[in-house]
Formats: structure tokens, C-alpha cells, sequence
């Protein structure tokens, strides 16, 4: 039995390609996790396998085969992770194929999508709360919401520049 170290005397082990079984374990697990999140099966599973793909990139073909799933099944998880903006459509070069591709900094721009969404909860909850009442138990509900939502969307940006600074610190060591 070989693990991924044994690859060869000159090969560093970060290097070393993993076991593609374990690889799909991983995908799956990590798929797992994203569904019980709330994310839809499918876009989980393709998801996860653009992330564990070495270029982050795949076409429909080959994440077909990879997650062993219809090619329809590729196409509807794609929609949904396009309109989310966690994955983009490409033109592969001299071809008519598509390539799906993992954004650039895709957790920093989820949190920012999630930014515009809070913006719009918050605006909603303080209605409810006008409409219900300040001093009834569902209009306090509704405000605390609201308030939630407020600080949450000062405190991200916040993050967000203590995370810019932390990855500049990471691949400049």
C-alpha cells in the first residue's frame, strides 16, 4: 500500500497528488456539511468538487463523471451556484465547452453578497416591528432582529479588513 508521501524520493508531500478516494470521501463530507447548511444537494456536491479540484475549474463532463451524477443534474446545480455568484461560467478556449470556475475570493465575495441581503432583512424586520408594536412581544422580536442585522452589517466590513490583512500576512510568509 502507498500513501501519498511514497510518490517518489523527489517529490516534496505537499505536492504529492491525493488518493482520489479519499478525495471523494472528503467532497462528499464537505457536501454533507454545506446541505445541512441549507444549500441544495447537488450545487453542494459540485461545489465542493470545484473546491478540491486542483485548477477550481471544471467542465460539465468532467464533474459529471467525477460526482458520477446526470449531466442535468450538473447543469441545475451550475444555475443555482451562478446565481449566487460562488461559481462563474467560462468560454474554454477554442472550444464551444463551458468551464465552471470558482470566484476569486469567493468567501470575501459571499460576505459581501450576505452585506446587501442584511441591508434588505433589516428594512423589513423594522416594519414589522412599526407594525406590530414596539411594546408587543412579536414587535420587540421584529426590532431585536432589525438591531441584529445593524451590527452585524457594521462589524463586517470591519472583518472583512482584518481578513485582508491577515491573507496579505499569510502569502507574503
Amino acid at each position: 500500500m502507498t500513501s501519498v508521501n511514497d510518490k517518489g524520493a523527489d517529490q516534496h508531500p505537499l505536492t504529492a497528488r491525493p488518493d482520489e478516494a479519499a478525495v471523494s470521501r472528503f467532497v462528499e463530507r464537505f457536501a454533507g456539511e454545506l446541505t445541512d447548511a441549507g444549500m441544495q444537494r447537488m450545487s453542494s456536491r459540485v461545489f465542493a468538487a470545484l473546491l478540491a479540484s486542483e485548477t477550481g475549474a471544471m467542465t460539465s463532463t468532467e464533474l459529471s463523471e467525477r460526482l458520477q451524477i446526470s449531466p442535468a443534474a450538473v447543469s441545475g446545480a451550475i444555475r443555482y451556484l451562478t446565481h449566487v455568484s460562488m461559481v462563474r461560467r467560462e468560454r474554454e478556449p477554442g472550444t464551444r465547452r463551458d468551464r465552471y470556475v470558482l470566484h476569486d475570493e469567493l468567501w470575501y465575495e459571499m460576505f459581501g453578497k450576505r452585506d446587501q441581503i442584511m441591508v434588505r432583512w433589516e428594512a423589513v424586520l423594522l416594519e414589522g416591528a412599526e407594525l406590530l408594536g414596539p411594546d408587543s412581544p412579536a414587535g420587540r422580536r421584529m426590532a431585536e432582529s432589525a438591531d441584529f442585522f445593524a451590527f452585524v452589517q457594521k462589524e463586517i466590513p470591519l472583518m472583512m479588513e482584518r481578513w485582508r490583512a491577515q491573507r496579505e500576512g499569510l502569502r507574503e510568509g
